[in-house]
């Protein structure tokens, strides 16, 4: 993983201290609220529903052990001894104190760290595939142009302040599990028919009140032109967004407005000229960059005690059923630890958990964990010789739940039991599906779903591209839940159709089992994913299923 350099560290340090004067300035009276906002907002603090809010940013979803505890030691001493993985791969801490918060900046650049462009109408942290490095079916490591672009983007003077937040996500892979087409600039490494490196790029993705797939502007770039082009796409966005209404800000916006091509032609004019201001430099910073992200050195070892432990143990048998995926090297696997038991909070961790997996990661995955979109955390290299062990340790710690991939692994955001935006709580939804699936024994016969919830229309919980999507509006002062059905974040992007009316709090958790007892009913066999039959059927016969009910009863 990527090393900070001493530049990085004065850097980190100096942004530290600058916002403990801001806050001083602020508790002591001289600066006021509407004063210190865009402050505080730089360095990734909100003010939610109850108290403030800590973003802190984990680029591309990558950190070690000592990370992870120092993470944990924040929870502790400045928290509620629990934290919140979020879909950006970030960390929040939901209960931090004004006068603590430089405090805990200043302990997160000990071990180089940091909530810089978190927030705010700025290029945000840039995500990846939290496979990154690691996954079979990677043809290049996406982490080092992700790194690449996190350095020229944080601080950059020109757009610090765009008309709104910015995203841009990187893949390395034919399966993209970055969501890339659904970000502002999405970005796929490719290769020419030379076999020269170079990327595609898509421009205009976006969720939230007005969802849009990313359109494609360049189906290849090469590598040396990335930063003139990505320069060129900002520097259009920033003449030519709109600044009259925050809803109609975004780049999707603007790309709906004007069209891609006329995008694509101001972009390509303003290339001309931006790469005529890149003389090589940064290409030589990209090879010492990639240079952090080596392979770790693997070991060799006997997997004997996977295979034994398989055949002995069920519960190990069905946690490497569901969360395991398939590694570059044969001897290795990816595993996913969920942060989804049944009836928890999607993404919470303790500080104990966060401790456990630092320790795991340390001892068992050449010191290694990622954070995953889908809120889950990443052990991306561990021998499968030592699997037995890691799950031990997993299960110890409350850790083991094997539902990667299940109905119960779904992303909810923390809705209004946090968040001053939310117009619905969305965790006790999550907490009530999940709970009861794992009542009916059903989970591992419904097979492959992704089932997302959000508390507002701003969709921090993915909701337009969950195979199932609940969104959580008010409706004359009481909680109405509207169904999605058939989005996808992945390289098959779409936008979940709404299916009818709404549901009320004690409604939406029978609504979603009929649904899916009607997937049950009209899949051809158990192979056939929900999102499969519902592009095969299109959406009547689940509309017909969540309004009239006439669906056989498979918990009998």
């Amino acid at each position: 993983m990527y090393n900070y350099t001493t530049f990085d560290k004065d850097f980190v340090a100096t942004r530290a201290a600058q916002f403990r004067d801001q806050v001083q300035r602020r508790i002591n009276g001289s600066l006021t609220e509407d004063e210190f906002r865009p402050l505080r907002l730089m360095n990734g603090l909100y003010m939610l529903l109850h108290a403030y809010m800590l973003r802190v940013a984990i680029p591309y979803g990558t950190l070690n052990g000592t990370q992870m505890r120092a993470l944990a030691d924040v929870a502790d001493r400045w928290d509620k001894g629990y934290a919140h993985f979020s879909t950006r791969q970030n960390i929040q801490f939901h209960w931090p104190k004004l006068q603590d918060v430089p405090d805990i900046l200043e302990s997160l650049a000990k071990v180089d760290m940091h909530a810089i462009q978190t927030s705010g109408s700025c290029i945000r942290s840039v995500t990846s595939d939290h496979f990154a490095g690691a996954a079979a079916d990677e043809y290049e490591d996406p982490r080092p142009t992700a790194e690449f672009v996190r350095q020229w983007s944080t601080d950059h003077p020109e757009f610090a302040f765009l008309p709104r937040k910015f995203k841009i996500a990187v893949t390395g892979s034919a399966r993209d599990r970055a969501v890339i087409k659904l970000h502002d600039i999405g970005l796929t490494l490719v290769r020419n028919a030379a076999g020269a490196p170079g990327y595609e790029v898509s421009v205009g993705g976006g969720l939230g009140r007005t969802p849009m797939i990313g359109k494609v502007i360049r189906d290849f770039l090469p590598r040396a032109d990335l930063l003139p082009y990505l320069e060129a796409i900002l520097q259009v966005y920033n003449q030519i967004g709109r600044r009259d209404n925050k809803y109609k800000a975004r780049i999707k916006i603007t790309v709906h407005e004007h069209g891609i091509e006329e995008i694509r032609n101001r972009v390509e004019e303003s290339f001309s000229l931006q790469r005529m201001r890149f003389d090589g430099v940064d290409q030589d910073i990209f090879a010492r960059i990639e240079a952090d992200f080596a392979e770790p050195i693997y070991k060799q070892a006997s997997i004997e005690g996977y295979e034994i432990a398989r055949q002995s143990d069920p519960l190990f048998r069905s946690f490497t059923d569901t969360n395991l995926h398939p590694h570059k090297n044969a001897d290795y696997t990816i595993v996913t630890v969920s942060l989804k038991a049944h009836g928890a909070t999607p993404g919470d961790a303790s500080s104990a958990q966060m401790r456990v997996l630092a320790d795991i990661a340390e001892r068992w995955s050449h010191d290694e964990l990622r954070v995953s979109h889908e809120q889950n955390i990443i052990l991306p290299h561990v021998h499968k010789g030592d699997l037995p062990a890691v799950h031990a340790a997993l299960r110890s710690a409350g850790l083991a739940t094997a539902n990667i991939g299940l109905i119960s692994d779904l992303i909810a955001c923390p809705g209004m039991d946090y968040c001053d935006l939310a117009t619905a709580r969305s965790i006790n939804i999550a907490q009530g599906i999940a709970t009861r699936f794992d009542e009916l024994k059903l989970e591992h016969d419904i097979g492959h779903l992704k089932l997302k919830i959000s508390g507002c229309i701003n969709a921090c919980g993915h909701h337009h591209v969950g195979h199932i999507g609940i969104l959580g509006l008010e409706k004359s002062g009481v909680e109405s839940y509207q169904i999605t059905l058939g989005g996808d974040g992945t390289e098959t992007a779409s936008i979940g159709k709404i299916i009818g009316p709404g549901f009320s709090t004690d409604e939406i958790i029978p609504a979603i089992e009929r649904l899916i007892m009607a997937y049950l009913d009209l899949r051809l066999d158990a192979s056939e994913t929900f999102l499969t039959v519902f592009r095969r059927l299109g959406p009547q016969p689940f509309k017909t299923a969540l309004y009239t009910n006439e669906v056989k009863n498979h918990a009998a």
